[in-house]
């Protein structure tokens, strides 16, 4: 069974975070990373009216579940997930439509590619996973599709994913 640590870095959407949250607990996700502008649970460094906005607009989608994972923020991505790398993570994007090699979610060449430990990092809504990333990340997954639209929405997508890493 695989261990899944989940990194968001920079979703702008309260609702997309939440949607995620949910749906990572619903997956059994370990932790969950949050990073760069991604709106932040409980954060000790908002002001306690701000706090409470972002937490109620993040409860909307997550209903609960932002209590039951173990959710953390780091200032620099980049060194968290250099740190998980040399633990043993596997570090895997999911993205599309990028210049590098990426492996089809649910094909057999990415299942025999994967590891037993794995960091899934997301990425921006609309720009998707931060170029200055990309060294760090050791495969590229994505999902293939058949319409006309080139992507899912980050939260659908992030279900997606889960799901063909839950089936080794």
């Amino acid at each position: 069974m695989r261990t899944v640590i989940l990194a968001m870095h920079n979703i702008r959407s309260c609702y997309n975070v939440g949607a995620i949250l949910r749906t990572a607990e619903g997956f059994g996700v370990s932790k969950v990373i949050l990073s760069g502008y991604t709106p932040r649970v409980h954060d000790a460094d908002l002001l306690p009216h701000l706090r409470a906005k972002l937490d109620n607009e993040i409860h909307k989608t997550a209903l609960g579940a932002e209590d039951m994972l173990d959710i953390y923020a780091c200032g620099d991505i980049f060194s968290e997930l250099s740190e998980l790398h040399e633990e043993g993570w596997q570090v895997v994007g999911l993205e599309n439509n990028i210049p590098k090699k990426t492996y089809s979610l649910g094909s057999e060449e990415l299942q025999m590619k994967l590891s037993d430990k794995i960091v899934l990092v997301l990425g921006e809504e609309v720009n998707g996973i931060d170029n200055s990333l990309y060294d760090i990340i050791d495969l590229f997954a994505e999902i293939p599709m058949k319409g006309q639209k080139e992507s899912f929405n980050v939260s659908v997508a992030t279900g997606i994913a889960l799901f063909a890493l839950a089936q080794k």
